[in-house]
């Protein structure tokens, strides 16, 4: 595999499974110190051990990305321990909020923005000057296929991936200029712990299968396809791009 990365410092969120973890074995392989972050601890730990093990380098902050303070001490704990900061996938995410928007709770709406949107913003605030310090850099937002498209019963989700989506463009516009790229992916289903949680019935196998079946190619994404889209998003290959909302849902949106 190629060193993309060799003496890159790279920032996940969400980093101990799904597509956070995918991301971080990838950059990792490609020679980024990867910053991992997390709330569970003991997961985060297992996860700098096994790439340690593996000769990479990284480092685990037990994080809440929804407390602006935790963010800020990630950044900076980051910073402090390798010196600046290149990149960051800024995954963090789930749907908790269903149901019409009638009947949503308050809040159960803003702890929803708060998981998907404000976590994206604070990390950007954060991110930007160190991206801008180390010369710039490049950041990912994880948004969604519900960033740029509706559904019935999942207002509060799709209104922050909405969110993540403009907040990546005005951020792009505003520092263009400095040397920093911010993309937004638009996923679709990709086989991940937190989908296969959320799949309903007693078969979670044919629950996915099902769910692969509303996508045009036939199936859900995996995480390394997306660590492999993301990766090339935060190399120095990918400098012209930014500002975008870039799909890889297996031609979901394109209908």
């Amino acid at each position: 595999m190629s060193a993309r990365f060799t003496d890159k410092v790279i920032l996940v969120t969400g980093a101990t499974s799904g597509m956070g973890r995918a991301v971080a074995e990838r950059v990792a392989a490609e020679g980024a110190k990867v910053v991992l972050a997390a709330r569970g601890k003991e997961a985060g730990d297992a996860l700098a051990a096994e790439l340690h093990s593996a000769g990479r380098d990284a480092i685990f902050v037990p994080t809440d990305v929804t407390v602006e303070a935790e963010v800020a001490e990630l950044v900076r704990r980051a910073i402090g321990h390798y010196g600046r900061l290149d990149g960051a996938f800024n995954n963090v995410g789930a749907a908790t909020a269903y149901g019409h928007v009638s009947e949503i709770d308050g809040d159960a709406w803003n702890a929803e923005l708060a998981l998907n949107l404000n976590s994206v913003f604070f990390g950007l605030k954060y991110q930007i000057p160190a991206l801008q310090a180390s010369g710039g850099g490049s950041i990912v937002n994880n948004s969604s296929n519900l960033g740029v498209t509706g559904t019935a019963g999942m207002a509060a989700y799709g209104a922050a991936k909405h969110g993540v989506v403009g907040l990546t463009r005005s951020a792009a516009l505003d520092v263009a200029a400095s040397g920093v790229r911010i993309n937004a992916l638009v996923t679709g289903g990709v086989d991940t712990p937190l989908l296969r949680g959320g799949m309903p019935g007693p078969d979670p196998e044919a629950a996915v299968r099902a769910a692969g079946a509303t996508h045009p190619v036939g199936r859900v994404g995996q995480p390394r396809e997306i660590a492999a889209f993301v990766a090339f998003l935060l190399s120095d290959e990918c400098r012209f791009v930014t500002g975008a909302a870039l799909a890889i849902d297996g031609g979901l949106t394109a209908a």
